[in-house]
């Protein structure tokens, strides 16, 4: 009698899939954490390439803890900008406060760890590019979801099916609208900011420069490429709504800055006759995201797309991060993707909450509209830099409660 010993041997369970929208921070590092996870992951970007432009982003508390469990942590520090922390300059470029980063009154902006968002997206990208396939030049146009799977119909290639999609595509998500499309959760904060890179001078140093002038602020930032990273914030007239950023022209919005801060002192003029010749150039309303559910059936949301803090709080990469730590460990430890997203979103949603929380007035508290409101506000500067104001802070950073953090949970090869 000829046995079949084969026969006794389960078949091999192929891996699952997933379909992850956007490669910037939250995207790629999903793809990692499912990737040790035995899954098979997609990367489908909008843009033709890998966006490597774009501002400076910090890594705080969990979101460096996540980084030193992806074994990154030597690459991310070396790719560190070198910012020393911010200065706050009056409009002869005098200093009216400075905060070192690390500076033990606790009142620095700069953190421990300050990266290019293309510099961490690279590294993210190139740890993942062995075990996930990355397609640019496309996008989600619809989904559909029926016997345990979801359907993708693309821009520019054939309909596929996946176990499990993921918006990761930033706080404008399009795949969000598809499934979240009758409910508003971007909320607008008033302020409209633009991003671009300008040619470093003699002149510049390695710190955060910060101005204020009535309507907005400017600020000059270091990095290790030898150019300045400049964000210029305007605040919002009465009726101006969020999306009319979006239908100007680099031009419009290059004419816009020039008539709301002319002649507004210190090197403004500089900054804005740097902007005409810039090709990266962008603007948008600052807004947080205040999604009500992160998950739909088998599509979730992650990073700016689920729960967008605004660069006003500077925690989006950290949220981002750590948010695919867990969501790929949730998955990964329950057999129901149902009640692994259920997971997801009762370990994240507390802390994101948290985070979240503005205090009262901001963002407009830091950009006053007059000159009587800039005055006040250097006032209030100089005071939070004087010796007294910060030995003070000090001391009940010392003997005060400590802020609260977030404990990572332990996954299964993590």
């Amino acid at each position: 009698m000829r046995l079949h010993l084969w026969a006794t041997y389960p078949r091999p369970v192929p891996p699952r899939t997933a379909l992850i929208a956007g490669a910037s921070i939250a995207g790629p590092a999903l793809a990692f954490w499912l990737g040790r996870h035995g899954w098979r992951t997609t990367v489908v970007e909008r843009a033709p390439r890998l966006r490597t432009g774009g501002q400076n982003v910090d890594l705080r508390g969990a979101g460096l803890q996540v980084i030193r469990r992806m074994g990154l942590e030597e690459q991310v520090r070396a790719a560190d900008t070198g910012e020393l922390g911010v200065e706050f300059v009056g409009p002869r470029g005098q200093v009216l406060a400075r905060f070192p980063v690390g500076d033990a009154s606790g009142m620095s902006v700069t953190s421990e760890v300050e990266i290019l968002r293309g510099d961490l997206a690279e590294l993210l990208v190139s740890a993942t590019s062995d075990s996930t396939e990355y397609r640019f030049g496309d996008r989600i146009t619809s989904l559909r979801q029926e016997d345990g799977t979801a359907t993708a119909t693309f821009a520019n290639a054939p309909d596929e099916r996946f176990d499990f999609v993921v918006a990761a595509d930033g706080i404008g998500s399009g795949t969000r609208g598809l499934l979240f499309n009758d409910e508003p959760v971007v909320r607008s904060l008033g302020v409209e900011a633009t991003w671009a890179t300008i040619p470093r001078t003699a002149s510049d140093t390695d710190w955060w420069r910060w101005f204020n002038a009535p309507g907005g602020t400017f600020s000059l930032r270091p990095d290790r490429h030898g150019t300045l990273r400049v964000i210029v914030t305007r605040t919002l007239a009465r009726g101006e709504k969020r999306d009319d950023a979006d239908r100007r022209t680099p031009d419009e919005q290059r004419a816009l800055l020039r008539r709301t801060f002319a002649g507004a002192g210190w090197e403004t003029g500089r900054v804005l006759d740097a902007l005409d010749d810039v090709d990266d150039l962008y603007a948008e309303v600052l807004g947080q995201v205040r999604a009500p559910r992160w998950s739909r059936g088998r599509v979730a949301l992650l990073g700016d797309a689920a729960y967008c803090p605004s660069p006003m709080i500077g925690m989006g990469t950290t949220l981002a991060v750590v948010g695919a730590y867990v969501l790929a460990g949730e998955i990964a430890s329950h057999t129901d993707l149902r009640n692994a997203l259920d997971g997801y979103e009762h370990i994240m949603r507390p802390w994101v909450e948290r985070v979240q929380k503005l205090p009262p007035g901001v963002p407009r508290v830091a950009n006053p509209t007059s000159r009587t409101g800039v005055a006040m506000l250097r006032a209030a500067v100089r005071v939070a830099g004087s010796p007294v104001v910060r030995g003070v802070a000090t001391q009940l950073r010392r003997v005060g409660t400590p802020a609260p953090t977030f404990a990572l949970p332990a996954y299964a090869h993590a």
